[in-house]
């Protein structure tokens, strides 16, 4: 058995459920693995490793490393490090990643560049999955083709007869590496969002058919959740390993002794009273937009313009009993969860979920602790075929879970949002344990949101906005469902929600007051720059427009405090659908612009009609930018000043970030290439800050 280190970086399990996967193959492929979470830094030492590495790293928030990796990444970027630290180290990394989002397998890549940096070699080519048509496409051939590469590794570290004799067992073991990964990854630009944002099931089932499935592509309208279509009904299936069960799982009476906390990863955590809550949108916008005031006068929470914070939140009460009714154990829904692991597991390394606090009730257990909505993995799924008793359900949950399955996997599972609720309601005969449950569900994430309020201008408050999240689930029958975190903080407001009123708060009866659980998150760069004489430019639609209402806020303040002092100008970009529904803080703004304290406001409307303007209007904020490029240009470029973009990552963002490229190469006459390595020097400068989601 030859031993190999292996780390995983997981936000909300993905990765971890990978890394699992490779430790339980590394077996019988003749090594063994040391796995442990990237967190756990006092159980491996990567300055005296010998052994080869392998990584398994997600990416979550801005291009960002998962909280989980935050402490490994500190350590490693320590500038003080020599360029030959790691040159010991041999290493393979997967990345996982969603292209829809700006920075593609950026936590992976920023561990991959660094560990280069510090002289470690790849003995493996690195794999970047996509979310976006599916993981297993890269996944699946970067696991299978492992096992060729560490051999290749022992053989010329340890002695060529020892690991001949090794890479012949090896290859009685494994199937022949199909597609190299660099092809494999030309394959996944096959595969690319079109203008709708759908994936496009057609083009996945056509590269099925190239694959010698059938000679003749078939279209798929009859397809469903439930029901398949030739070739896929008539397809040998290729469907992945089962997964050991490793959790026994008790009920016991309760006797007053339950916990009433839920396990979080996130420290310390305050419990504080809604002051007032309004409703900035009229009834008849798109999306309704809340504020929420919270009172944090009587805690140590603190906080600047710019940072956001975490919302712990429960799963929807009506989605909990629903559940606990369709896995007949609504009767026993305040019995206490006792966990234990299998005797007999063939799980290497099991341990107890750290996410579910010991003596629990079981509807606490399902309303705080799992996130019953996540789209179940095909490993699940694969899970649930075996505890379902109808043959065609049990082939369909096959189908779905296996690789000649993927098309529908997307389209029926992935695309639909669907849950394990919308699952066990489509295949009546499945039957799961509660165990199962709890190995496959994720945790119970919190929500972050941004400060939208400066604490010099509220003290002892806190603002943040959002919109009520409603989004149709089709994967059974059409349903409208709120968002998790939204959906609850919308009802648990009603009782002191104002609608479309400013934001000055009357007091609450305190007898009507609700709390809310808070963190604080680490803290980011998206910070007012140390010099207040520097210009800025914030672009933020919609909600995007938060932190730059504490940062008006907040300069207001300053300016009040200081008048003889110098303060640079502020832009805003800010663009909504329609001017009399939803323009937030319309009347903020117009203060502040009265004041001087914001210098210029460019606001577009994305669905009003023009109103017989000049020139022609501007439908979304990068029109906006790019009507004002020279102006943008300079504050860039010759001012050094700021710009911050705060709201949706997939479009956006990217707009905005297409649009500075263009600015900057017709402004200063450069070629796009030299335009963008201009940007990518503003963004390790810090003046370029992305808040998006």
């Amino acid at each position: 058995m030859r031993r190999f280190l292996l780390l995983y970086a997981t936000q909300q399990g993905q990765a971890k459920a990978i890394a699992e996967e490779i430790c339980e193959k590394a077996a019988a492929h003749g090594f063994s693995a040391d796995l442990h979470c990237i967190s756990e830094l006092d159980k491996y030492d990567l300055k005296t490793e010998t052994a080869p590495l392998v990584v398994v790293v997600s990416t979550t928030g801005n291009g960002d490393p998962p909280d989980t990796a935050r402490k490994f990444v500190k350590a490693i970027q320590d500038k003080t490090l020599p360029g030959d630290f790691f040159a010991h180290l041999r290493y393979g990394l997967l990345g996982l990643g969603d292209s829809e989002y700006t920075y593609f397998c950026n936590g992976g890549k920023i561990i991959d560049k660094r560990l280069q940096e510090l002289g470690a070699k790849r003995f493996y080519d690195t794999g970047h999955a996509d979310d976006c048509v599916g993981l297993e496409l890269v996944v699946e051939p970067w696991i299978n083709g492992l096992w060729a590469a560490l051999v290749k590794h022992f053989l010329s570290s340890r002695g060529k007869e020892e690991s001949l004799t090794m890479a012949s067992n090896a290859s009685q073991r494994t199937d022949p590496l199909t597609p190299e990964l660099l092809h494999i990854e030309s394959q996944v630009g096959l595969l690319r969002l079109d203008d709708s944002g759908r994936k496009d099931a057609e083009v996945l089932e056509q590269n099925a058919v190239n694959r010698g499935q059938s000679n003749t592509l078939i279209a798929d309208f009859e397809s469903s959740l439930t029901h398949s279509v030739p070739p896929l009904s008539q397809a040998s299936l290729n469907i992945p390993a089962l997964p050991p069960e490793y959790l026994q799982v008790d009920l016991e009476e309760s006797h007053g002794q339950e916990s009433q906390a839920p396990v979080t990863s996130v420290d310390p955590v305050f419990h504080v009273p809604i002051s007032n809550a309004v409703q900035l949108t009229t009834n008849d916008a798109i999306k309704t937009t809340l504020l929420i005031e919270l009172d944090i006068s009587k805690t140590d929470f603190s906080y600047q313009p710019g940072d956001a914070f975490n919302v712990i939140c429960p799963n929807s009460d009506s989605e909990v009993q629903h559940l606990l009714q369709r896995l007949q154990l609504a009767d026993r829904r305040d019995h206490c969860v006792v966990l234990k692991i299998k005797a007999d597991t063939k799980k290497k390394g099991a341990s107890l979920p750290q996410h579910i606090p010991e003596r629990c009730s079981l509807q606490f257990l399902l309303t705080w602790c799992l996130e019953i909505r996540a789209v179940p993995k095909k490993a699940f799924l694969r899970a649930l075929a075996d505890h379902t008793g109808d043959g065609a359900e049990k082939r369909r949950l096959q189908e779905l879970s296996s690789r000649q399955g993927a098309a529908d996997y997307n389209r029926f599972v992935r695309d639909a949002c669907a849950c394990l609720l919308d699952l066990l309601l489509a295949f009546p005969s499945c039957q799961p344990p509660l165990g199962l449950l709890l190995e496959h569900l994720p945790k119970l994430q919190p929500r972050p949101y941004s400060c939208a309020s400066s604490s010099l201008f509220h003290p002892g408050k806190l603002h943040f906005i959002f919109n009520i999240v409603e989004f149709l689930s089709n994967a059974t029958e059409a349903v409208l469902r709120k968002g998790v975190c939204t959906g609850w903080l919308a009802t648990l407001v009603e009782s002191v929600l104002q609608p479309n009123a400013c934001a000055s708060h009357a007091d609450v009866e305190k007898a009507l007051v609700p709390k809310i659980s808070i963190s604080p998150r680490t803290t980011n760069f998206f910070h007012l720059p140390n010099d207040p004489s520097v210009p800025i430019m914030m672009v933020g639609p919609g909600t995007g427009i938060a932190p730059f209402i504490g940062f008006l806020q907040h300069r207001e303040k300053l300016q009040e405090q200081h008048p003889d002092a110098h303060f640079g100008a502020m832009w805003l970009f800010f663009g909504c659908r329609h001017k009399d529904r939803d323009y937030l803080f319309r009347n903020e703004l117009r203060h502040f612009l009265k004041c001087g304290i914001l210098t210029h406001l460019k606001v577009s409307f994305s669905r009003d009609a023009p109103a017989g303007e000049a020139e022609a209007p501007t439908k979304y904020v990068q029109d906006s930018i790019r009507r004002h490029s020279k102006q943008v240009a300079g504050v860039l470029l010759q001012e050094s000043g700021y710009i911050y973009v705060c709201g949706d990552a997939k479009n956006m963002a990217k707009d905005v970030n297409d649009t500075l490229v263009e600015i900057i190469s017709k402004e200063v006459g450069a070629e796009k290439l030299e335009a963008m390595k201009t940007l990518a020097t503003l963004k390790e400068e810090k003046r370029y800050l992305q808040d998006i989601w």
